[in-house]
């Protein structure tokens, strides 16, 4: 087990600098220019010509990546230009936001998807599995920011019983910060609840068809036994890859989701970032999500070979 981590975290590092060199060298197809932006309507030459050589903008653009790098070897993400303040400061402010709605989201999704992808396999081809892979359809075909507007109608302008938008911290007030957060961690949650489902139900599925389960139902196991001592365990590696790659995805950032609900997180940081041409920002939120996806895999492939004892003893 050592070995394989030491190899997956060997692996991680030339990840992460081929992600960062890619997003570095997209940047510079955005059109329009950082430093005409930020001088405003005036375009004062001298301005402009300050302004490139601080944030060396004047430089070749493998020397700007050197300069970045430099810093994130030094835990310096840079400074946004637009809103002067470093980038790791940005992050810790939306990271608790984000973390808290991928959370929600995936305590959502996987109260619904796994035990209607467990419920849809053991009661294969009655009319149990064919609602539980029609939700999973409805759950995969309703675009989030449609879904976000629909509950806000219902639940926030006819009922009145939730916020149409905003945020309030845990610190302020845990019901408030609940009620907030509710619609837009059930509009993600559902959408990954449905693909949950199906991953789910065909894992189920290859084990429940397997020699050893049918031998321990002719021993007569009982079938709630069957399945959650002998079938799940067995059926929950690919259900813990596929939920690590799915929080990994809810952390970079639900933008659509973030700009319906007026969320602050890392989803609505991005779009900022980007429609201001704020380079910095942008790389630094995403080597952070970079980092948390080998991380989530890291993580997914360890909690597999504690669950499953045949990957341990491997």
């Amino acid at each position: 087990m050592l070995r394989f981590l030491a190899h997956r975290l060997a692996l991680a590092v030339p990840t992460l600098v081929l992600a960062s060199m890619i997003i570095f060298a997209l940047q510079q197809l955005l059109p329009g220019d950082v430093a005409t932006a930020l001088t405003g309507e005036e375009r004062d030459p001298e301005v402009i010509a300050f302004i490139r050589q601080k944030y060396h903008l004047d430089q070749p653009l493998p020397v700007r990546y050197a300069y970045w790098a430099a810093g994130v070897l030094q835990g310096d993400l840079g400074v946004s230009v637009r809103l002067q303040k470093p980038v790791a400061e940005l992050v810790l402010e939306k990271l608790p936001v984000t973390l808290e709605l991928a959370c929600l989201a995936m305590l959502v999704a996987l109260a619904i998807g796994v035990p209607m992808g467990i419920l849809s396999a053991v009661k294969r081809g009655t009319w149990m599995d064919a609602a539980a892979n029609g939700i999973a359809l409805w759950g995969l075909s309703i675009p989030n920011f449609w879904l976000g507007i629909l509950l806000i109608l219902l639940f926030s302008v006819h009922l009145g019983w939730l916020p149409a938008s905003g945020y309030v911290s845990p610190g302020e007030s845990l019901v408030d910060n609940l009620r907030a957060m509710a619609m837009p961690a059930f509009v993600l949650g559902n959408a990954i609840a449905a693909v949950m489902m199906r991953h789910t139900r065909a894992a189920m599925l290859g084990v429940l068809g397997s020699d050893y389960v049918r031998t321990a139902r002719a021993k007569g196991v009982s079938p709630l036994r069957l399945v959650l001592r002998h079938a799940l365990p067995n059926a929950a590696i690919p259900i813990i890859t596929l939920g690590a790659l799915e929080f990994g995805q809810l952390l970079s950032g639900a933008v659509l989701t973030e700009q319906v609900f007026s969320v602050p997180g890392f989803g609505k940081l991005m779009v900022d970032a980007v429609f201001n041409r704020d380079f910095a920002t942008v790389q630094g939120v995403v080597i952070c999500t970079a980092a948390t996806y080998i991380a989530l895999n890291l993580a997914a492939d360890v909690l597999s070979a504690v669950v499953n004892p045949k990957l341990r003893r491997a």
